[in-house]
């Protein structure tokens, strides 16, 4: 969901002056499907209300009074066919149209209408608090784009919201939004960050000492904005007219092989797809699990029907390993939402998303055959992605590699250990020769890993025996010392967007210094490597940050 508490004046953008569209943006082919194609909200009223019979309400951005571009994204500026020149020849005119203060021939702006579970709660209508997508554009190579702003004003799903986001929020989006692409992760991308030359108030804390912030605009770029909470809202609201027409028109759009595969459509092509989103949402959560990636808030709305990360909130990195680790204020009590726990929480909101869907088909055991297909690939593809990290890949020995990899789950925990470190630095030992290498010798390579001046003398013991046993079977591996590595490296980064290098881009930020910023943008763009000169951003997180608020644990309006 995306909301926060405070005030905010709704000014209508001004149109656009012809002589002022920016060379890059003149291409751009507007085809505003969603809005076109489905049902809306007949009222362009901004207040909070509860909207029937509607995918979305019509709303105007507000004006910001100072837009000024913090940061772009290359990559995602040429996939939409963005001339880069428009970013570095008018970065006044880019700030006001991603500011949403601007806007141009073609766009239609609107918020959509949405429901979901909360904490594990049903919590009814809730809706683009905070967010307004611009409309949608269409490439040269046959994709389709969402551009929608977080931050730009208040909709009528703000309840008691003012629809606008900080600066510290926002770049931490930004960020978290390349850098999951870079990783090789399904998410939603990031176009734009611009500062308002507002004052937002928030509570970062929620303990009553609320403070005017900066703040922020991020424009973000998606397939579609579509998710679990769309359909279950019309599900509950036995609106099941409206949730025929959005599970066709997302079908039809976003899984177009659906329809050449069932041509007579019906429940077979209802449930091939719910079975795909299953399919989609596991892949993402083991490349979550594989990264150490926390999101922080599964709530039903915020799961993409894309299989997509959305919704960069109060996430987090682990550093020192903890299965039981979240990086949620809201959620430090219960840890629903704690690292372990993700894929059977992506699982549970599936199933909320099937009880919306067999209003449709009338049916549960096909849509119950794909949660009971999810839970065995999941055993599958987890056991598979541990392998990998630990560079035990092969043939005949997956059951000893499961045993190892399930040894090492508890030394990880028995002192704090970074989860990135060690995987990277595990790919640096040698396999042979382990059996007559001491203790220390062998555990020299992971020394830094560990966030004590080195792992006590118990820890150390244990983890030399537990590496004689994984040097015996990474010897029985195909290839080399080399190949394993390479492979290793492949898919445990380097560089992750820990929390304490937000925080400091953030605290740079706040100084009017976005330099920062840039340059972890930057880093973030080749996670996997080793770069020179950037070795600081793969240390482990400095003590000063343990229980800093931005390092540790965020809340909702982080």
């Amino acid at each position: 969901m995306d909301s926060e508490a405070g005030t905010a004046q709704s000014t209508p953008p001004e149109p656009t002056p012809p002589e002022l569209e920016a060379v890059g943006l003149t291409g751009l082919r507007w085809d505003n499907r969603f809005v076109d194609e489905l049902p809306v909200d007949p009222s362009t009223l901004n207040r909070p209300r509860q909207v029937h019979h509607a995918v979305a309400s019509r709303v105007q951005p507000v004006v910001a009074p100072a837009p000024a571009l913090v940061a772009w994204s290359s990559e995602v500026s040429d996939m939409l066919g963005i001339d880069r020149r428009a970013w570095t020849d008018q970065p006044e005119l880019m700030a006001r149209v991603f500011s949403g203060s601007l806007l141009l021939p073609g766009m239609d702006p609107h918020a959509a209408c949405y429901g979901g579970h909360q904490f594990g709660h049903w919590a009814g209508q809730l809706g683009d608090g905070r967010a307004i997508s611009l409309g949608e554009v269409a490439d040269d190579r046959g994709g389709h784009h969402t551009l929608q702003l977080k931050g730009a004003g208040p909709t009528p799903y703000s309840r008691s919201a003012d629809g606008m986001a900080v600066l510290r929020s926002s770049i931490r989006e930004f960020l978290c939004s390349e850098a999951m692409h870079h990783l090789g992760i399904a998410t939603t991308r990031a176009l734009s960050l611009v500062v308002t030359g507002d004052k937002v108030v928030r509570d970062i804390l929620y303990d009553g000492n609320p403070r005017p912030e900066p703040g922020a605009v991020v424009c973000r770029v998606a397939p579609s904005f579509i998710r679990f909470g769309n359909f279950q809202l019309f599900a509950a609201r036995q609106e099941t007219d409206e949730l025929r027409q959005l599970t066709d028109f997302t079908i039809d759009h976003s899984f177009p092989h659906l329809v050449d595969r069932y041509p007579q459509g019906g429940n077979e092509r209802y449930h091939a797809f719910f079975d795909e989103v299953c399919t989609t949402t596991l892949a993402m959560v083991i490349d979550w699990m594989r990264v150490g990636f926390v999101h922080g808030v599964m709530n039903t709305d915020n799961m993409s029907i894309h299989g997509a990360t959305i919704d960069y909130g109060p996430y987090g990195w682990l550093e020192g390993f903890d299965p039981g680790w979240t990086p949620n204020t809201t959620d430090a009590a219960h840890r629903r939402y704690r690292y372990g726990h993700q894929p059977q929480i992506a699982q549970w909101n599936l199933l909320q998303l099937a009880n919306a869907l067999v209003q449709l088909t009338g049916e549960t055991q096909p849509l119950e055959r794909s949660l009971h297909r999810y839970a065995e690939d999941h055993e599958r593809d987890n056991a598979a992605m541990w392998r990998a990290k630990t560079g035990l890949v092969g043939t005949g020995y997956d059951v000893a590699a499961d045993e190892v990899v399930a040894e090492l789950f508890e030394l990880l925990v028995a002192t704090e250990t970074d989860m990135t470190i060690f995987f990277r630095r595990l790919a640096d030992i040698e396999s042979t020769g382990a059996a007559t290498r001491s203790d220390d010798d062998l555990v020299a390579p992971l020394a830094d890993a560990y966030y004590l001046d080195g792992a006590a003398a118990e820890v150390t013991a244990a983890t030399a025996t537990w590496l004689r046993r994984y040097c015996e079977l990474a010897a029985r591996a195909p290839g080399s010392d080399e190949d394993r590595r390479a492979a290793m490296n492949a898919v445990n980064p380097n560089y992750v967007l820990r929390n304490y290098l937000a925080q400091l881009a953030i605290d740079a930020a706040e100084r009017d210094d976005f330099e920062p910023v840039v340059e972890l943008l930057d880093v973030l763009r080749t996670p996997y490597a080793e770069i020179d000169g950037r070795r600081s951003f793969a240390e482990p997180r400095p003590d000063w940050a343990r229980n800093r608020p931005g390092c540790s644990q965020l809340s909702c309006s982080s």
